[in-house]
């Protein structure tokens, strides 16, 4: 517990440390977010903000977890896969905010190239648990196990891209992704020490101190935006740290506010192809509340409140042996 203590402050501070070079570097650049025309009419204002600020976040992470796994005597393999995994993950977001940036626009990655991309990094994980664990390919809810065989890394794949892809949605107004991410790491970090993998549990520390240091220069109104260089890693791994943890089935609760976002964008478009009416004012819902009048920040401290309680319901479903 000591470690996990070690690893959120060691990331903290880090991540408040390369942030002051990285922001000062992206204004000189001028390495800004352009905003979509279909985003809602106060975003304007955001037009030109520093962006790929997931590059500090990321080398924080990284730099902290392997000094601290190195404290620890917990540099394996499987800890450098993991470590791996989200270094992979942050080169894929940073291609796409990369051309984003050199287009002048927000049309990066195809939606088929960005995913074929996220399927391929996700078998990384995938293929080492089945290789390095015979029953790698069990599923546990709380005390039941469910034998998967080979649908297995059809499943870990999708529970690691779809996880990549919701905190992705989810990364779109100042503060949140960061905010609910805190808790949903936090919350990682004790179910990877109740499971026993030490090296989750202390990885997922360090995610949750560099994102709340991060949290300093992206709260309303925002210095600097993670982009998809930080958002898809982050999402990435919280899905990897699921899977290698073995505790997939629980993230739907750890991650929920992750979930309701993806949800809500299936939801909208599954609506209007068949109906042609929208459920929601626009998509992912934090949108939808922004143009039911909701400010910004009221948005955010909501969705934190609410992913805070939903880290602290997994964690006592998890002890309890519910899920």
């Amino acid at each position: 517990m000591i470690m996990l203590a070690v690893a959120f402050l060691l990331g903290m501070i880090l991540c408040l440390l390369f942030g002051v070079p990285y922001i000062d570097f992206l204004r000189k650049k001028m390495i800004g977010q352009y905003v979509k025309d279909c985003a809602p009419e106060a975003h304007a204002k955001k037009q030109g903000t520093p962006t790929t600020g997931g590059v500090f976040i990321i080398l924080a992470i990284i730099m902290a977890s392997v000094i601290v796994l190195a404290l620890a005597q917990r540099l394996s393999t499987e800890a450098f896969i993991i470590l791996l995994t989200l270094l992979f993950y942050t080169f894929a977001g940073f291609q796409d905010d990369y051309i984003k940036i050199k287009g002048k626009g927000n049309d990066g990655l195809t939606a088929r190239g960005k995913l074929l991309r996220q399927i391929a990094i996700a078998l990384l994980p995938t293929l080492y648990m089945m290789m390095a664990d015979t029953s790698a390919t069990d599923v546990y809810i709380g005390n039941f196990v469910l034998h998967m065989g080979w649908f297995y890394p059809v499943f870990a794949v999708f529970v690691i891209t779809g996880a990549s892809n919701a905190y992705n949605l989810t990364d779109g107004l100042d503060g949140l992704a960061a905010s609910t991410g805190i808790f949903a790491f936090a919350a990682c970090a004790i179910v990877a020490l109740i499971h026993g993998t030490a090296e989750a549990a202390i990885i997922s520390a360090t995610v949750a101190g560099a994102l709340l240091g991060f949290l300093k220069y992206n709260k309303p109104k925002a210095e600097v935006f993670m982009g998809d260089t930080g958002s898809l890693a982050l999402g990435g791994l919280l899905g990897t740290l699921a899977v290698m943890g073995k505790f997939e089935f629980l993230l739907i609760v750890i991650g929920a506010v992750f979930v309701a976002e993806t949800l809500s964008v299936i939801i909208q478009v599954a609506s209007f192809k068949t109906t042609g009416k929208r459920v929601f004012k626009m998509a992912p819902i934090h949108h939808h509340f922004e143009l039911c009048g909701w400010c910004e920040k009221k948005i955010v401290t909501v969705f934190a409140v609410v992913s805070a309680i939903l880290a602290v319901t997994a964690v006592v479903l998890n002890i309890k042996g519910i899920l």
